[in-house]
């Protein structure tokens, strides 16, 4: 079995449901992981958007969210985690709100992708404070044994 990210929330390539977003209460979506290789100590989770701001002309990746630390064990991030319901050990970096934790999808135009992104790592990259995405995989180079990846869709509706 490889590395596997899911969700009950979405379908992959499925449309994220809006309680989910910045037009619901903005709760992060249940995930389900498996299949971690061994030799696997830790895992990282970064979701990200790279359609921002237009999936016409896209400019940027947009980050949603940053975990990493969670036990190689973890089988999954229930609905609305919050910091404190996380698994013991797992940290979270910076989201480009310039905040961590969750930040739902809210597309200023058309319909964007977000990427839920997996990796199983060969250790635990200890305190890195409130890294970036960047900052994340710099530490993350090297130590990555298995990825995976799940993709959902949102446009507004408003």
């Amino acid at each position: 079995m490889s590395l596997s990210i899911r969700s009950t929330a979405f379908a992959p390539h499925g449309e994220i449901p809006p309680q989910y977003t910045c037009e619901g209460a903005d709760l992060s979506p249940p995930l389900a992981f498996a299949g971690a290789p061994a030799g696997t100590r830790s895992l990282a989770l970064v979701v990200d958007d790279p359609d921002a701001p237009d999936p016409a002309a896209p400019q940027r990746v947009y980050v949603h969210w940053v975990v990493y630390d969670l036990p190689a064990d973890a089988a999954g991030l229930p609905e609305a985690v919050a910091p404190a319901a996380l698994p013991a050990g797992a940290r979270e970096g910076t989201n480009d709100w310039h905040r961590t934790g969750w930040g739902g999808p809210c597309p200023p135009i058309g319909r964007h992708r977000y990427f839920f992104k997996l990796y199983a790592l060969d250790t635990l990259l200890g305190d890195l404070g409130r890294p970036t995405r960047a900052t994340l995989e710099r530490a993350m180079e090297g130590h990555v044994l298995a990825r995976a990846e799940l993709v959902g869709t949102y446009q507004k509706r408003r």
